[in-house]
């Protein structure tokens, strides 16, 4: 039977391990002098080599050759059966389905039998954060005073999990998930070792769908060579194996709209919609994709924001829209029509006041009073700003980006006017019913007035003034969290 790439290329030794250069030197070192801990436990994202460290200590202990050391020979009778999984020394427990409290017992029972062929038992318990709190607490003791001949390693995705004081009785290691960099090398390893001929597009599109995981990686870089046998791998043949959108489409669709050419757009959205192309996905990656720009500065932030802004608001709008290629089409008409808006060049002027304001629908025989006078002054209004702006955002998080670099100027005839800077898209979601009403109402209850809005923005950037230095970094965290 063949070998899945993922076991046949599992690291043997410790430079073969993809990323965490901290952690591994610090293991490494620990193995070399002989200063290794009666208890580890190893904490992150699953497929990024926790366990195969905790495999690679198990070896650099129990080495016959070299002796311990972090340099195991891999040809000796221990390291050849800690490989293939037949060390009797080496016990691995997975926890979610060994997570009760007998299964501990047992295992206390038998850790005062001596090794049988190595050094030291090893044992390795997989997702710890699933035994039970009886479980936990029956293996306490032993984690703190362990026999000398035995070396406990716990591994989990969950840490949180975990009962602090399990966690204070062991030497903690978080591992991250792999960078594109490392992940490429390993990959690009891989295929050269199995003569596969792959372009860097790919591997970052398989980086990309793995998030970061290097198990899962490797797993999707073996369906990928299974799929092309005999032909050379390129984006578009990974892009349609695995179903993820190549960054040269996306890149494409970016200068469709660039163009503001509806014919050309149109034509794009037609052209993925007879290749049975996810639009709605495609969209969300093409956002994906803009963020990533973004914040590598090859976008204008106002762009971007725009450009991320209509997309979710056309695709929440018309989320339960049966046809898609049709939701494509709204959602094209508002990328151009916005982008005409942005880059669109006026006579230069000091401030441009948009006087439509939206009101509350009036009761029938309601009387509308839109120059009801208020006793509003202006100083009090930039006192409570924070909290205004803080409440908003709670109510709903877009309040977040739109007021990151607003401010209230004054108070004239029963409106406050809030600058905006120079960002028209932040102008134009405010003065939607969607926004403007909520926050009308959040500063109506907080000034007791019926006090309304008027929004301004600049067109000249050295005319505004002065925003936060820190107000591009805000942005870009501010859509970065949770994004993942």
């Amino acid at each position: 039977m063949q070998t899945t790439l993922y076991r046949k290329y599992r690291p043997k030794n410790f430079e073969e391990i993809a990323g965490e250069a901290d952690i591994i030197r610090t293991l490494k070192n620990s193995l070399d002098n002989d200063r290794m801990s009666h208890a580890y436990l190893f904490c992150g994202p699953r497929g990024i080599g926790k366990t195969t460290c905790a495999r690679l200590i198990a070896k650099g202990i129990n080495c016959m050759n070299n002796g311990i050391s972090s340099v195991p020979c891999n040809e000796c009778e221990n390291c050849k059966a800690i490989d293939n999984g037949s060390f009797i020394d080496l016990i691995e427990i997975d926890a979610a389905s060994n997570r009760g409290i007998d299964e501990i017992r047992d295992l206390k029972e038998k850790i005062n039998y001596q090794p049988s062929k190595g050094r030291k038992k090893i044992y390795i318990i997989d997702e710890v954060h699933m035994l039970t709190k009886e479980a936990f607490n029956a293996l306490l003791k032993t984690l703190e005073e362990p026999p000398a001949h035995v070396i406990f390693i716990l591994a989990t995705t969950e840490p949180d999990k975990i009962l602090p004081t399990i966690i204070s009785r062991c030497q903690r290691y978080d591992f991250q998930i792999l960078s594109l960099t490392e992940s490429k090398a390993k990959l690009r390893e891989i295929c050269d070792a199995e003569d596969v001929k792959i372009d860097d597009e790919s591997l970052e599109l398989i980086y990309d769908v793995s998030g970061g995981s290097m198990r899962d990686a490797i797993s999707i870089l073996e369906r990928v060579i299974i799929s092309c046998l005999g032909s050379e791998i390129t984006e578009e043949k990974t892009s349609k194996i695995i179903g993820a959108t190549s960054k040269s489409l996306l890149k494409d669709f970016y200068e469709k709209v660039q163009s503001k050419s509806m014919v050309k757009g149109v034509t794009f959205l037609d052209s993925l919609w007879e290749e049975s192309v996810d639009i709605e996905k495609f969209f969300k990656d093409f956002a994906r994709y803009v963020k990533d720009s973004l914040t590598e500065g090859n976008i204008e932030v106002e762009e971007g924001l725009s450009i991320i802004g209509n997309v979710y608001d056309s695709l929440n709008k018309f989320k339960y829209e049966e046809d898609k290629r049709l939701l494509g089409y709204v959602v094209l008409n508002r990328l151009l029509n916005k982008e005409k808006r942005v880059s669109e060049k006026k006579e230069p002027v000091k401030e441009i006041i948009k006087e439509k304001i939206i009101y509350k629908e009036i009761e029938a025989g309601e009387t509308p009073h839109i120059n009801e006078e208020v006793d509003v002054k202006i100083e009090d209004v930039k006192t409570m700003w924070n909290e205004i702006v803080e409440k908003a955002r709670s109510k709903k998080p877009p309040y977040g980006a739109f007021l990151i670099t607003a401010k209230p100027t004054k108070v004239d005839d029963g409106y406050l006017y809030i600058s905006l800077g120079n960002s028209l898209f932040a102008k134009d979601q405010l003065e939607t019913e969607y926004y403007n009403i909520p926050l009308q109402d959040i500063i109506q209850e907080m000034t007791k007035s019926k006090i309304k809005m008027k929004y301004i923005v600049s067109e000249e950037k050295d005319e505004v003034e002065e925003a936060d230095d820190n107000t591009l970094t805000k942005v870009i965290d501010f859509f970065s969290r949770g994004e993942n």
